[in-house]
């Protein structure tokens, strides 16, 4: 994107005063990134294309919160974090991409404050949640919302929480436990969501156990090509010729490499980010991690290549890729990110396989 319309959007994110000209801002934005898709390298688009994301979604955190307190004529009553999961917490959303949001907040030291602060998270939840649908983000048809008591709550509840979920993993609770991987603090105190990493980290790495647990959801998506190297397509409805590129291409690859950091005590929540520190910490071969990040750029660009609607004035996506969109060249980077996602996960469970091995054995000769 030229330096100074990217300079420009910046500004008037930072400037705004009300919703509607962050609205305006980010529909114009839209139409300028698009138009940038296919000259851009694909993790430099991504990068700039969150980076707005942050500007425009921090911006309404902020702007809402100095609302509600000069409603309630109070100040927030206790630090707090608020946070994004999904390709949010990843900075890998898309131009179209919903709210998957939490919120967690320091333990009172007394009843009064609990309460007090209890309220207020839940109505700058709230507010924040329809201000975030002003500005074109529509809520997270799985309920993963900082309006959902299950992602807003103190701190020691949270770590309750996660506790509970690792220590009883079945399907739904890993499930939790590998949104909850991605999480980043997008406006607060950051510290607190450390302090979520950080316990879900040392559980892990203490428990090699988890990584059985995690690899069966980590795997459960299976990309989108055959025995024989052809496309798997969608054979009936409106999508019917296309290619799942979401379900079908980055998600196994955003999965299995999410796995790996964890087995690695990686911190790092993009998908890029953390393929890099596999690298960098000697967890992957290097010509491997190569392959890796080619298949991710391809995928990243592949996703936000799909065709997209206005909905209720909120953008939306199926994440397909549709028959006219197959062309030859597509079709030919797509099959070799396919193959790459497929190494990929065949690296995934013999890794862990070993991890858990290897820990049976360092339990028997103890």
């Amino acid at each position: 994107m030229e330096r100074q319309a990217w300079v420009s959007m910046i500004q008037e994110a930072t400037e705004a005063r009300d919703f509607r000209e962050l609205r305006s801002l980010r529909e114009r934005a839209h139409e300028m990134f698009l138009r940038h898709l296919p000259t851009n390298p694909p993790f430099e688009w991504n990068g700039e294309v969150n980076r707005f994301h942050d500007l425009v979604i921090g911006r309404t955190i902020a702007m809402t919160e100095c609302m509600v307190c000069e409603e309630r004529n109070e100040q927030v009553p206790i630090p707090y974090a608020f946070l994004l999961f999904g390709s949010g917490g990843r900075m890998e959303q898309t131009l179209w991409s919903d709210q998957d949001s939490g919120l967690v907040y320091e333990d009172a030291p007394d009843e009064e404050l609990r309460l007090r602060a209890e309220l207020f998270f839940e109505t700058l939840a709230g507010r924040v949640s329809a201000n975030l649908e002003l500005v074109g983000y529509p809520l997270c048809s799985g309920g993963v919302l900082c309006t959902n008591e299950k992602w807003r709550r103190p701190l020691s509840s949270y770590m309750q929480m996660v506790n509970g979920w690792l220590q009883n993993p079945d399907w739904e609770n890993v499930r939790y436990l590998l949104i909850v991987a991605d999480l980043r603090c997008i406006h607060g105190e950051r510290y607190l969501a450390d302090r979520l990493m950080g316990n879900l980290l040392s559980y892990v790495q203490k428990h090699p156990a988890m990584y059985g647990h995690m690899q069966q959801n980590t795997l459960h998506h299976k990309v989108s090509i055959g025995i024989f190297g052809q496309l798997i397509k969608e054979r009936y409805g409106e999508d019917a010729g296309g290619v799942d590129v979401k379900y079908g291409a980055y998600i196994p690859i955003v999965n299995g490499v999410r796995l790996l950091a964890l087995e690695a005590g990686i911190r790092a929540t993009s998908t890029e980010g953390r393929i890099r520190s596999l690298m960098v910490g000697g967890h992957v071969p290097e010509d491997i991690g190569h392959d890796w990040l080619d298949a991710l750029s391809i995928a990243l660009r592949l996703r936000s290549t799909t065709p997209f609607q206005i909905e209720d004035g909120q953008y939306t996506s199926r994440g397909m890729l549709t028959p006219e969109l197959l062309t030859r060249s597509r079709t030919s980077e797509l099959k070799m990110c396919l193959r790459i996602a497929g190494e990929l996960q065949k690296f995934v469970k013999k890794s862990v396989t070993t991890e858990i091995e290897n820990s049976k054995r360092s339990g028997e000769s103890e």
